[in-house]
């Protein structure tokens, strides 16, 4: 059960490290995709690694 929380936990924080990299791209001067499709991938990595996060500190308890 320690490898599935570690597992999970390493997940989220990938997540939250895309959402920031895509937070991080908004403020950029010529990156390609339109700020509207960073701001939704943001939301939804940011969103996912919470979930993960939120799982993970459930499993942890048992």
């Amino acid at each position: 059960m320690k490898s599935v929380t570690s597992i999970l936990f390493l997940l989220s924080i990938l997540l939250f490290v895309g959402a920031i990299w895509n937070a991080l791209a908004l403020k950029r001067p010529g990156f390609y995709p339109p700020k509207q499709v960073l701001k939704k991938r943001a939301a939804a990595l940011a969103g996912g690694g919470a979930i993960f996060l939120l799982l993970t500190i459930i499993l942890s308890s048992f």
